[in-house]
């Protein structure tokens, strides 16, 4: 544990699995109820409150404190990404919200061909640099962010320096939009080898702590844009009528999906108007603007016509 006298300061690191923590941010924002992003400011928060709770039984968070925090994610090329409708906007809008929050970034190329890229060695990478860190800096303790087992022998390694462990991990199951069931689970030997196991999801959905103000603070307030989620694309991507354009993704039975990172926008087949919907074709570029679903409060494309 800590040291008693609670003057002292407890340095945390904090380390991110780039792809995991995407995709769960993805889950409360399009599948949860709360329909809205993790913030990455009230994630640091969230962890300095959780440290100060169980260090010591419950040191001054003023004395719990972030000192080096590293995100690590593949990405595409610039070139790939600019084939993608408005990606290297959101790629860097989200860069400035890491650069605001203090996140240092690390990036590796995305290999692969066509749409099956796949990260490679983003793990290795982490590890390598959280165990490095853990040398230099002597953190209190390390929070990853990740989910899985292949961390647990960095785990074990910072544990033989004295070092503390927390994991922050998500469990949660849907169906998408294309009907596949999506599941997001931790390795169970990674959360048997830590010091602080915290089941986020749990306490998010949790009766007794939902409504507490460090587990609300943990989502992107819908009035502030800027504090965290995406951003409304460049106005050059919109005209005066409020329309965007863009390509259809993929087509089912009276409804389809329009390519619009980070994720794709749903239309129905009421929307489209210049056009019969059965004779749209995936890949055909379209106008849209966009509105909002009633029940689900979800983004939906409105108003969809076949670009000329």
């Amino acid at each position: 544990m800590s040291n008693s006298n609670n003057n002292f300061l407890t340095k945390i690191g904090v380390f991110y699995d780039g792809n995991y923590f995407y995709h769960v941010s993805n889950y409360y924002n399009y599948v949860h109820k709360r329909k809205s992003r993790i913030s990455i400011k009230g994630m640091h928060d969230f962890i300095r409150y959780k440290v100060s709770e169980l260090e010591g039984g419950g040191a001054n968070i003023a004395h719990c404190q972030i000192v080096d925090a590293h995100y690590f994610r593949g990405r595409l090329s610039a070139a790939e990404a600019s084939n993608k409708s408005n990606q290297l906007y959101y790629d860097r809008v989200f860069d400035d919200i890491l650069m605001s929050e203090g996140v240092t970034t690390h990036y590796l190329p995305l290999r692969g061909f066509g749409p099956r890229k796949t990260e490679k060695g983003v793990d290795v990478w982490l590890a390598l640099e959280a165990f490095e860190q853990c040398l230099y800096k002597k953190f209190d303790v390390v929070v990853l962010i990740a989910a899985d087992g292949d961390y647990v022998p960095l785990i074990r390694k910072v544990n033989s320096l004295g070092t503390r462990v927390m994991v922050l991990s998500w469990e949660f199951e849907f169906i998408d939009d294309f009907g596949n069931n999506r599941s997001t689970r931790t390795s169970q030997d990674l959360l048997e080898e830590v010091t602080y196991p915290i089941a986020m999801h749990t306490l998010i959905d949790n009766k007794a702590t939902r409504d507490t103000y460090v587990i609300n603070n943990l989502f992107v307030p819908k009035t502030s844009p800027n504090k965290g989620q995406e951003e409304e694309p460049p106005s050059e991507n919109k005209d005066e009528n409020g329309y965007h354009t863009s390509t259809i993704f993929s087509l089912k039975e009276g409804y389809g999906f329009i390519s619009y990172p980070p994720n794709n926008l749903f239309f129905h087949y009421s929307e489209v108007e210049n056009v019969d919907f059965n004779d749209l074709r995936v890949g055909d570029p379209i106008q849209f603007r966009i509105g909002v679903n009633e029940e689900t409060g979800q983004d939906i494309a409105i108003d969809v016509n076949l670009a000329e």
